[in-house]
């Protein structure tokens, strides 16, 4: 699941193990073996049995090399997302009490502007790269934003969330990892000497208590599972619109959306393909297949959302049914403003390039490999060039404004 061949088509690969059944054997990384769980109602068990199935993979990992491509996604760190129980709720609590002061209309607006200001960056040249210049760029700012970050940082940032995904060279993402780390430690000691009115302040003061690498490894979960997820979300939804005419108004019907778009390929073509890795705490029978205990099961959502057998055939406009932001007391716990952020991205941009299509068909498009993520390497574009200030005559579904709302008042913590 690391080879060209795999990104090219994942799905390939997932129709070949269904004749394994609901799970299947399979190699992250050279000799890195764990099962899959492909079949939905599989999936399901695991996500929603916490008492038998553990995230805390720190037994498991003393035999993982620590040069492992696979190692920065899949060793201990204090947070939620690698911890059970008691543990768990706290870190949990801490990051939902956080998010919970992020009001939708103020993350709208701050999406709003961060769109416009990249799209008149390139909207004069008729082209762009959309990965790049946009779905890769945007999040980025969006998180430092909410983080109180540096945008100078934004390149190094990037570079440490694809190194975790990629899962390709050990070197460069321990460099990339370390280089984060360094900077978080002075993010934290800055916002502990002048707090403000962002997530890094809100964790340092919330009443659980976290420890400073505490918070280091609660911004490190939430940067890595916001970023690349996130990106991914607003490139590949483009790309299915863009290469799609169904998501194009014409004068005698009207289009698709961009929620349809988002919910089309958190269905089936979810930005992360594979991921939430749990470790048996005994031997286990899952649907007919053996598991020894403390060896590494990921639920791939992609195969799950999928499964031919498990789930009606056709479009399927549920969103909450779909697993790819997991499920259980380790679902995602950002699944709203990831999707408000992909579709005013997406809403955005089609408002302000009327005419913009792919250059390239879509199944020319290539995808970078790696056993987690289904991410593109560009997703070049055209359109009619614009003045900075000028939107075009709009033909794609438009977004619908909302009044601005009163100004916020902070809840104590």
């Amino acid at each position: 699941m690391y080879g060209p061949d795999y990104a090219a088509d994942p799905y390939a690969v997932f129709d070949k193990l269904r004749e394994f059944g609901a799970c299947a054997p399979v190699e992250l990384a050279p000799g890195v073996v764990a099962t899959l769980v492909i079949g939905y109602r599989a999936a399901l068990e695991v996500l929603q049995d916490p008492e038998t199935y553990s995230k805390d993979p720190r037994v498991w990992q003393h035999n993982l090399p620590p040069d492992s491509p696979v190692a920065p996604m899949m060793t201990w760190r204090q947070n939620l997302l690698y911890n059970d129980g008691e543990v768990h709720a706290r870190y949990r609590r801490a990051i939902n009490d956080s998010f919970a002061l992020i009001e939708p209309f103020e993350l709208r607006d701050l999406v709003h502007r961060l769109s416009d200001s990249l799209i008149q960056g390139f909207a004069t040249r008729g082209e762009a790269d959309l990965l790049a210049e946009y779905a890769r760029t945007l999040p980025l700012l969006i998180f430092n934003a909410l983080f109180g970050m540096s945008d100078e940082y934004s390149e190094r940032v990037a570079t440490a969330m694809a190194a975790f995904f990629d899962a390709e060279s050990p070197e460069a993402a321990n460099h990339a990892i370390m280089d984060f780390d360094g900077y978080l430690r002075e993010l934290v000691e800055l916002k502990k000497k002048e707090p403000g009115q962002d997530l890094t302040s809100w964790l340092l003061e919330h009443p659980v208590e976290l420890t400073d690498q505490e918070v280091i490894d609660e911004i490190m979960m939430t940067m890595s599972a916001g970023h690349e997820p996130t990106t991914n979300l607003i490139a590949n939804a483009l790309a299915r619109m863009l290469s799609d005419d169904r998501y194009y108004r014409t004068v005698s019907s009207g289009a698709l959306t961009a929620t349809d778009a988002i919910t089309d390929v958190l269905w089936n073509n979810p930005p992360m393909l594979n991921f939430s890795t749990h470790f048996p705490r005994r031997d286990v029978d899952l649907h007919g297949t053996w598991i020894q205990a403390g060896t590494p099961v990921l639920i791939s959502y992609a195969a799950a959302n999928t499964a031919p057998s498990e789930l009606p055939a056709g479009p399927r406009s549920d969103t909450g049914a779909h697993l790819s932001f997991a499920a259980g007391p380790h679902a995602c716990p950002a699944k709203q403003p990831a999707v408000l952020i992909a579709a005013t991205a997406i809403d955005r941009l089609t408002s302000w390039l009327c005419d913009i299509r792919l250059t390239v068909p879509y199944d020319q498009l290539t995808w970078r490999p790696g056993p987690f993520h289904r991410a593109l390497t560009a997703l070049p574009a055209r359109f009619t060039p614009i003045a900075p200030d000028q939107k075009g005559t709009n033909p794609w579904h438009e977004s619908r404004s909302s009044s601005t709302p009163p100004p916020r008042t902070y809840p104590e913590t």
